[in-house]
């Protein structure tokens, strides 16, 4: 049988109320009228015995005032709530029973179960924003809805609601391009600058959507969380991006840079705010690298003669990915080549994302040319597998070998190709 939450009487009289108050209100009843409560929460009914432990006097005693008898001897105390119902009853205090008296004297009770699924509704609405996202982002918003975090951040369906619909509102809207701060987009989408702040619940909440969208990898620390935002275009300035380049033109900083071989530095500030930006080279090729060290070494050996090159120096910075976004668009066409290991080919596939680029002796053939050269000298691959949609071979043929090839490693063969470019 469905219970039905009590309500409280319609008839009580203030003389009976009063009287209900002295009978059943006595503090050292309250645990016997909690009780009683609790049942009705639970939607049984209340009949047969409760027991409190180790009972205090003044709880005996209001117990013998209220049944009429002496109190009980013993460690514990029985009183069976039917016994009280009758009681109530015949006094005329309580002539709708203990149900009613309870009612009475704490207020309308709340069925457990119905508690349950209004809470389970409130929930479900905090979660409905979720429901407007992109398909890129449909497998994190499933996550979400299961793994706890927003009850963690928010702790109420009400606060929750408020949290999913700020994160929905800023996910909707990456990445940015151009980039912006922070503080910027937090100003113009969201309650204002410090809405993305770390620490907050929304920047937390949000950071984990970017991270699926852009696919960026595990990590920690404070830098690892500056580029997990600025792979969605949020950055915490427009100078602290940078990118390392050689030889590209286009500027009078880089003409003059470039005129001496030496490598360049930009900013996304410089990318961003004036018109001018780097030059398609007049071979139509860009090399991109993983590590400084093959730029530095290219600087040395061929000067203002090296073909242009970017370095990442890592995951693509917001200033690398506008750089190449440029560049690409003006019909400059990118080569790639990263350190042969899953860190190297999970650069190579978040550079993917940004832009379109051809592999530089960057496949399973070059690989495993590269790998049968090492001897002794081989590193074991370590980290979690990566997919390499460029080459699919290349990922099979790493987890074979099962060594690390570094950029250095094969610097040589990578200053030959530049060689036979620069002519």
């Amino acid at each position: 049988m469905e219970a039905v939450p009590p309500t409280a009487p319609q008839d009580v009289e203030p003389g009976d109320a009063e009287r209900l108050g002295r009978l059943l209100g006595d503090p050292g009843l309250a645990w016997l009228v909690e009780r009683a409560r609790q049942r009705m929460a639970r939607g049984r009914a209340l009949t047969g015995p409760v027991t409190l432990s180790h009972p205090t006097e003044s709880q005996r005693r209001a117990t013998e005032s209220l049944l009429g008898r002496a109190p009980q001897a013993g460690r514990s105390l029985t009183v069976r709530l039917d016994t009280v119902d009758l009681v109530l009853r015949r006094s005329g205090a309580g002539r709708d029973g203990l149900e009613a008296a309870v009612v009475t004297l704490t207020g309308p009770v709340t069925l457990r179960a119905e508690a349950r699924d209004k809470e389970a509704r409130a929930w479900e609405m905090a979660y409905a924003p979720l429901g407007t996202l992109g398909a890129e982002l449909a497998d994190w918003a499933g996550r979400i809805r299961n793994d706890g975090l927003v009850r963690r951040l928010a702790h109420t369906p009400e606060a929750a609601g408020s949290l999913v619909e700020a994160a929905v509102r800023a996910l909707r809207s990456l990445p940015l391009v151009p980039p912006t701060s922070r503080a910027t987009f937090a100003a113009r989408n969201l309650s204002g600058a410090h809405a993305l702040d770390e620490g907050t619940p929304l920047a937390t909440l949000v950071l984990s959507g970017v991270r699926s969208l852009t696919g960026f990898p595990d990590g920690a620390g404070a830098q690892w969380r500056r580029e997990a935002w600025a792979s969605a275009g949020l950055l915490k300035d427009d100078v602290s991006s940078t990118v390392l380049c050689l030889n590209l033109r286009g500027t009078p900083s880089l003409d003059w840079m470039a005129d001496a071989g030496e490598p360049a530095v930009l900013t996304l500030r410089s990318l961003t705010r004036h018109p001018r930006v780097p030059a398609v080279p007049a071979t139509g090729t860009v090399h991109v690298c993983e590590n400084p060290a093959v730029l530095s070494a290219a600087a040395d050996m061929f000067g203002p003669a090296c073909p242009p090159m970017v370095c990442l120096q890592g995951q693509p910075s917001a200033a690398a990915l506008t750089l190449l976004r440029g560049l690409t668009t003006q019909g400059a066409g990118l080569r790639y080549h990263g350190d042969f290991d899953w860190g190297g080919v999970r650069i190579a596939t978040a550079l993917r994302r940004g832009v379109p680029w051809l592999p530089w002796r960057y496949t399973a053939a070059d690989y495993r040319t590269a790998a049968a050269g090492l001897g002794e000298a081989a590193q074991a691959l370590t980290g979690a597998p990566a997919a390499t949609p460029w080459d699919p071979a290349l990922a099979v043929t790493l987890a074979e070998l099962g060594v690390r090839v570094e950029e250095e490693v094969v610097l040589d063969a990578l200053l030959a190709d530049l060689e036979r470019h620069g002519h």
